[in-house]
């Protein structure tokens, strides 16, 4: 069994409240637990405008699948609009 799990660091320009903030991270949050069955929870800088913190994990029977799970998430985080990806980390145990 396989747990594995990524971390976004993202920039969210042009959000100029907590409420249009949580618009958008609420959103990638909702795409990402329904498209890939992810446990998905904001884990860093709920009171900052401009920036989010969002972590995923799940549990495979084997590596290789985990990988492209995280490796598409990672793709449709990158390709989202509202959000800029500054830094990322993934772990395997």
């Amino acid at each position: 069994m396989i747990v594995a799990w990524q971390t976004w660091q993202l920039a969210l320009p042009g959000c100029a409240s907590l409420k249009e903030k949580r618009t958008v991270v609420r959103s990638l949050k909702d795409r990402l637990r329904s498209r890939f069955r992810l446990s998905v929870a904001e884990t860093g800088h709920q009171d900052v405008l401009s920036r989010a913190e969002i972590s995923v994990a799940l549990v495979a029977t084997d590596r290789r699948f985990a990988e492209s799970v995280l490796d598409k998430a990672d793709r449709m985080v990158h390709e989202n609009g509202r959000a800029v990806v500054v830094e990322q980390r993934r772990d395997f145990q």
